[in-house]
């Protein structure tokens, strides 16, 4: 039982670590957009939409390497694991 905890505390830390990047930029980009709506008191629902997709794709796309390398040691390192998990 002690393995499957530790396993799932591994996999939820890696979808906080993988998952952060495109967030944190949504959340800069979504930051910069409403304090410029504020400014300028311009409030269409698609200035907000269209700049945090492209950019949240765009850190995908530069991050996206790293986030798979990421997910493929976690794989083998539960590979690794299982026979020590099953009991042999």
């Amino acid at each position: 039982m002690h393995h499957l905890t530790f396993i799932t505390q591994e996999a939820l830390y890696l979808v906080l670590i993988a998952s952060a990047p495109p967030i944190v930029m949504s959340l800069v980009v979504g930051f910069i957009i409403s304090v410029f709506q504020a400014t300028t008191q311009i409030q269409e629902q698609t200035l907000t939409f269209a700049p945090k997709v492209l950019v949240v794709f765009g850190v995908l796309a530069l991050a996206g390497t790293w986030i798979g390398a990421q997910l493929l040691r976690f794989t083998f390192q539960l590979f690794d694991r299982f026979p020590e998990m099953i009991g042999r």
